[in-house]
C-alpha cells in the first residue's frame, strides 16, 4: 500500500509526502487492525464451532441388551450430548427433533408410514445415522430401510425378492473376533490398528453392492465384512 508514494507528490513538496506517508500509514494500521479483528472473530468461532457437542440419539427396542454396560459405549466424550430414546416410536413426530446423529440399536419390526417419511426427511436434513449391531435386522418390511444400512438380515425363511432368495442368518453368542482395518485413510477409522473383540457372530446376511468397507473379520462364524459406509 505504501508503494510508489513519493511518485503520486509534486516533487519539492517534503510537507505533502509526509500528509501523505501519515494517512497511508494510518490506512494502512486500520486495515491490520481490521485483518486482526476478523482473524480473532474467525479463531472464536472456529473455537466454538470445536466445543459444540454432537446432539445424539440412542435409539433402543425390540430387543434386549446389557443397559449398565452398553450406554458406556457413549460416556467419557466431551464432544458428544447423548440421548436414549427406549422403546415407543421416535419417528412418529419430528417436530421437536433436534439431535445431529441418530444410532440405531433397536430391533423393530414394524414401522408406521408417518414414521418411514419422517425417518426419510431426517436423513434429507442431513441427520446422521449409525446402525449398529442387531438393528440391522429392524423393519424387514421396509426395502427402503435395507437400501439405506447397505444389508439385509431376514428373519424368515427363503424370502424372496426381487428375484433373490435370501438365506436366513444364523448367529452364536461369545465369539472372537480379529478385527482388520480396510481403510486407515477414512475418517471414521483413521489412527486405529486392528484389533480383537469378544462378541456375538451373524453369518449369512447379505452385503449389498456400492457400500465402502471399513472393517473385515477372518472369523468364520461372521460374514467378513463388519463395518462400511
Amino acid at each position: 500500500a505504501l508503494t510508489g508514494i513519493s511518485e503520486l507528490e509534486p516533487k519539492g513538496s517534503m510537507m505533502t509526502y509526509r500528509s501523505s506517508l501519515v494517512r497511508n500509514f494510518l490506512c494502512v494500521l486500520i486495515l491490520a487492525m481490521l485483518v486482526s479483528v476478523c482473524a480473532d472473530r474467525a479463531a472464536a468461532a472456529d473455537a466454538n464451532a470445536n466445543t459444540k457437542k454432537l446432539r445424539v440419539l440412542v435409539v433402543t427396542g425390540g430387543h434386549g441388551f446389557d443397559k449398565k454396560v452398553f450406554p458406556q459405549t457413549f460416556a467419557g466424550h466431551a464432544d458428544i450430548d447423548v440421548k436414549f430414546a427406549n422403546g415407543g416410536k421416535p419417528f412418529e413426530d419430528i417436530s421437536k427433533w433436534d439431535a445431529d446423529v441418530m444410532v440405531l440399536y433397536n430391533f423393530k419390526q414394524k414401522i408406521s408410514a408417518k414414521s418411514k417419511a419422517n425417518f426419510l426427511k431426517l436423513l434429507d436434513r442431513g441427520v446422521g445415522l449409525v446402525c449398529l449391531h442387531h438393528a440391522v435386522a429392524a423393519y424387514p418390511d421396509w426395502e427402503e430401510y435395507e437400501k439405506i444400512i447397505g444389508a439385509t438380515y431376514s428373519l424368515k425363511k427363503g424370502l424372496v425378492r426381487n428375484g433373490m432368495k435370501y438365506m436366513r442368518p444364523v448367529w452364536k453368542h461369545g465369539v472372537d473376533f480379529n478385527v482388520r482395518i480396510e481403510d486407515r485413510t477414512h475418517p471414521i477409522t483413521k489412527g486405529m490398528k486392528n484389533f480383537k473383540i469378544h462378541d456375538e457372530s451373524y453369518k449369512g446376511w447379505v452385503h449389498h453392492p456400492g457400500s465402502h468397507v471399513l472393517l473385515t473379520t477372518d472369523q468364520p462364524l461372521n460374514n467378513h465384512r463388519l463395518a462400511w459406509t
